[in-house]
């Protein structure tokens, strides 16, 4: 059962959450995977769903993901954790012992072992004395002969690059065969995805994520934690460390006051893993952050899972957001996956009498007042407000595509907005902060593939923008597993549409120019954001009278049945009553909390100007600084 003691709102007067809390957490997560173990403790069948490599390879994903939190509880405590280091000797041994039946798969073998055995390396750096050296010498080498087998292996030029360079590294420590190529290669691949302020793209495609943190930036400090006397450590120390801190002062700004991360891009069932770069500046000492914020952000996502039900009555993580949800399933989610989760328990290897552990809890950003951020490699402009405490993103760069590419809107990363308060409507085709036409035959329209045209503050308002043409998009039943991207297939062009979002805290005004409408015939819809029915968080789409072409048409669309927050999905939305034309539309789009701004709030039009509730004002000319 889990044991933690009474919240602290001394030292912790946001969470309650102290030190002791966390290793209550992680002993529980721990025990409770350990009921599911092999009698040699090799694998760990939990129950649930396979992912699409089976149970071989999701019962060691579930060894070794466990064994990541286990090496960072056994480091932060070493007298205290025996009985966690000697539950994972036996399965270390029995694992990689070549005579055993049940033995793991090599990464050679299977792909999905390239992305364990990292854990596998990590864990046994972070715990060398503890573990790797009172490990008989036949397992030790036993081990290096399973690592030694992503020596020359093919990684996809994505984070996974991270996987090969911390393992042959941890080779090199430990008298293994390694390659310098290989580590080379990798370190120039992560390099080539830098794209500037901290961040990260997931590969050559618009693709940010929580990746950005929990890999990009963790393996790097990680790797320097294991080769401290590498060269190439020295070399980047400066270097890795800038994009950490730069990356960090950006993620603060991207947590709820409700403790939640931005709920945006793939893998989310990862869930408080977007704790671990907050952890890794600490442990690195590469962050501009107080220790008092870095507890509370990263406190403040374990609170929020462990608050909404993403533990098990059985004690263990679930594939889902809050409860379970097997609609956030992709192909590569087996039962042990979510359990990547432990990287957001990187601050446990981290000693009681570190200050990030001392230190009185400070508040996020969004709780110090309304804030606004543009990040500019996502393409995101920020607005938190802090009556409500919801942190919100207007998303005109990111679409896990390129340029030009046609296909179906991926629902994580090409909606127009995302939230630390609401879940992305999960079915591509969909009003969800969108800008579609609607035909009865063909359905829905996309954006995948748009054109970012640029971000700025005038004012007071952030402004950003992007031009697409929208498609209709028949879906090719063979295009393959989902891994992030939205799915290919036939394109039917439609009208060019520039979408301008000009915001101010809670309320957006969404401007869009359409061209080329033709003899479409389609009508215009401008959706709002996702809310649960029954959710006290409101959503409110509204016209702007006297602007431009009208919107006469209103509704709300309702997808029935349960989503990863809730029972009931609605999503508010104002058209055009018939087919668009060319010209321009104009819609207040807004997402507010308890207490924060009210669902009827509207912008004025007036005189070639835009005047927010609050009286901020803006021209209309700002269409035409973006070539509208």
């Amino acid at each position: 059962m889990l044991v933690v003691p009474p919240p602290d709102f001394s030292l912790s007067p946001y969470t309650g959450l102290t030190r002791s809390h966390w290793t209550g957490y992680a002993d529980y997560l721990l025990r409770s995977a350990q009921r599911f173990g092999t009698d040699d403790h090799a694998n760990i069948y939990l129950p649930g769903a396979n992912s699409r490599y089976g149970p071989r390879s999701d019962s060691l994903e579930a060894f070794a993901r466990t064994f990541l939190l286990a090496s960072f509880r056994i480091a932060g405590d070493p007298l205290n954790t025996g009985w966690i280091a000697d539950w994972y000797a036996q399965g270390l041994d029995a694992g990689t012992n070549p005579a055993n039946p049940d033995r793991w798969p090599t990464p050679g073998e299977l792909g999905q072992a390239k992305v364990e055995a990292a854990s596998l390396a990590v864990g046994l750096a972070l715990t060398r004395d503890v573990l790797w050296d009172k490990l008989p010498h036949r397992v030790q080498e036993q081990l290096i002969a399973w690592f030694e087998t992503v020596i020359g292996e093919e990684y996809p030029p994505i984070n996974w690059v991270w996987f090969q360079i911390v393992v042959e590294t941890f080779l090199a420590s430990v008298g293994g065969r390694y390659s310098d190529e290989d580590i080379d290669a990798g370190l120039a691949i992560h390099d080539s995805l830098y794209r500037g302020g901290g961040w990260f793209a997931d590969g050559p495609e618009r693709a940010y994520d929580h990746y950005v943190g929990w890999a990009f930036q963790v393996y790097p400090q990680l790797w320097a934690l294991m080769a401290p006397n590498d060269p190439r450590v020295a070399a980047r120390k400066q270097l890795d460390g800038d994009r950490l801190a730069d990356f960090l002062d950006d993620a603060a700004y991207l947590v709820g006051a409700n403790g939640a991360p931005l709920i945006q891009g793939r893998s989310l069932i990862y869930r408080f893993a977007a704790a671990a770069p907050f952890w890794v500046g600490e442990l690195s000492g590469h962050t501009r952050l107080a220790p008092g914020l870095t507890r509370r952000a990263a406190s403040g996502m374990l609170d929020y899972f462990a608050r909404h039900g993403s533990i098990t009555s059985d004690g263990l993580l679930s594939i889902g957001w809050h409860g379970e949800f097997a609609g956030m399933k992709q192909a590569y989610s087996g039962a042990g996956s979510p359990y990547w989760a432990a990287k957001g328990m990187l601050g446990l290897a981290l000693p009681a009498d570190h200050a990030v552990w001392t230190s009185v809890e400070a508040p996020l950003p969004v709780e110090l007042g309304d804030t606004q951020r543009l990040i500019s490699a996502p393409g995101w402009q920020m607005d938190g407000t802090q009556a409500d405490g919801v942190v919100r993103i207007r998303n005109h760069a990111t679409d896990h595509a390129n340029v030009g590419v046609a296909a179906a809107d991926s629902p994580l990363y090409a909606r127009l907005g995302y939230s630390t308060h609401t879940f992305p409507d999960l079915t591509s085709e969909s009003l969800d902060n969108g800008v579609v036409f609607v035909d009865s035959k063909r359905g829905q329209t996309h954006r995948t593939g748009f054109e970012y045209l640029g971000s700025g503050s005038v004012g007071g308002v952030q402004v950003g923008a992007s031009r697409f043409t929208a498609n209709w998009i028949e879906p090719d039943p063979a295009a393959g597993p989902d891994h992030g991207s939205g799915v290919s297939g036939t394109a039917t062009p439609g009208p060019v549409v520039t979408v301008v979002s000009a915001t101010r805290g809670a309320v957006e005004l969404r401007l869009v120019r359409i061209e080329g409408a033709g003899s479409s015939g389609a009508s215009l819809r401008i959706g709002g954001w996702p809310v649960d029915a029954g959710s006290s968080m409101v959503s409110s789409v509204r016209e702007v009278p006297g602007f431009g072409s009208a919107l006469v048409e209103s509704g709300t669309f309702v997808r029935p049945g349960a989503h990863p927050m809730g029972s009931e999905l609605t999503i508010p939305w104002v058209g055009t009553s018939g087919p668009a034309h060319d010209g321009d539309y104009a819609a207040v789009v807004i997402l507010a909390g308890e207490g924060g701004t009210s669902p009827d709030a509207g912008v004025r039009y007036a005189g070639g100007r835009f005047e927010f509730p609050d009286g901020t004002r803006i021209s209309a000319e700002i269409l035409a600084r973006f070539g509208a």
